[in-house]
């Protein structure tokens, strides 16, 4: 009676942990844009009126100035 080893389910060839790994990094990236995405959507929000007063300033300063419009 010869007797075989079997390998764990869980053993992989090489090749295929490097295709896994490159799966997980990918996702990281993408967690990774979707954060600074996340981070520009509040600085746009948390400086948005902060902007477009300076800028209603500015514009007001010009015209009257210049007698233009802005």
């Amino acid at each position: 009676m010869s007797q075989r080893q079997e390998q764990p389910a869980t053993a992989q060839p090489p090749s295929r942990v490097v295709r896994s790994e490159s799966g997980a990094s990918a996702v990281e990236y993408g967690l990774l844009i979707a954060g600074v995405a996340a981070l520009i959507v509040a600085a746009v929000f948390i400086l948005g009126g902060t902007v477009r007063d300076s800028y209603e300033d500015f514009c007001t300063d010009v015209a009257t100035r210049t007698g233009s419009t802005c």
